[in-house]
């Protein structure tokens, strides 16, 4: 009995998987039909799964992992503010750690990207804002007013 060769096998090695991401955008890019639509399908699950396995995404950051996104596809951050429907500030925010991704972000970065929701829905450290300290009580509160409020 002869071997079949599939056009596609279980994801065993980073180069294989890496390819396989490539092949996925190309489909992604080009015309679908139903036929595209099952390959497309069959590849989503098998990088899926060497994800799974391999935990791909707990190497990095949410944010790490958006840039590293972002770098693969040469994308700017224009692009993800018409990706994502938000204003240049917001995507200069996510992107230099001063806030944090909604829901509704991570949803649609998981779609645009094709990954799982979790890859993004994950902790990391936010910076503090350089902004001048003001405390909790806004920058128009006197010193006298703060100290009332302390005390």
């Amino acid at each position: 009995m002869e071997a079949t060769t599939l056009k596609y096998t279980v994801i065993k090695d980073k180069s294989q998987y890496d390819q396989y991401c490539r092949q996925l955008e190309e489909l992604l890019e080009g015309e679908q039909n139903e036929a595209v639509q099952d390959e497309i399908d069959l590849l989503t699950l098998l990088i899926e799964k060497y994800d799974e396995e391999h935990n791909t995404f707990t190497e990095s950051d949410p944010i790490a992992l958006l840039r590293s996104f972002m770098k693969d596809r040469g994308l700017k951050s224009q692009h993800l503010v018409e990706v994502l429907g938000v204003s240049k500030g917001y995507v200069s925010d996510i992107l230099n750690y001063k806030k944090g991704l909604s829901k509704e972000v991570i949803r649609k970065l998981a779609e645009y990207f094709k990954v799982r929701q979790e890859a993004f829905n994950r902790y990391y450290k936010l910076m503090p804002s350089t902004d001048t300290y003001t405390g909790n009580f806004g920058s128009g509160n006197t010193a006298k007013q703060i100290h009332a409020a302390k005390h």
